[in-house]
């Protein structure tokens, strides 16, 4: 069942909510998040579909090019949690939403790292 949620986040203990680091502005996550809507209105402006959620098989692989460190990360992460397909493409899809808010053509091992630790709850137990 966890494995058809697209994000999946353990919320700490509120004593473990503080920490001094630097954090955006909603407003500037606002335009980043619009932009990179604007970034998948374009992408997929020939097809019937608007958003990285809505891929699946050859447009899944056609539209989530990955570098090389990034394929690799996944392939490990896939084979070492036993996770599913389904998350498999989860992880894909979030990981190019990820590139998009970062304005990267290609998904790297970084826009990888951060969507698999969004499904740490896939990992069987």
């Amino acid at each position: 069942m966890l494995d058809r949620i697209d994000l999946q986040l353990e919320v700490p203990r509120p004593k473990e909510w503080y920490q001094e680091q630097a954090s955006i502005s909603s407003a500037e996550m606002k335009k980043q998040v619009l932009e990179a809507q604007t970034v998948q209105e374009e992408r997929y402006r020939e097809l019937p579909l608007s958003w990285n959620s809505e891929l699946s098989g050859s447009l899944l692989r056609k539209f989530c090019k990955m570098e090389p460190g990034a394929y690799k990360l996944l392939q490990q992460t896939v084979e070492v949690l036993g996770l599913s397909m389904r998350s498999y493409d989860r992880i894909l899809k979030l990981s190019r939403t990820i590139a998009d808010l970062s304005s990267a053509e290609q998904i790297g091992v970084e826009h990888m790292a951060e969507a698999i630790q969004y499904r740490k709850l896939d990992v069987k137990i």
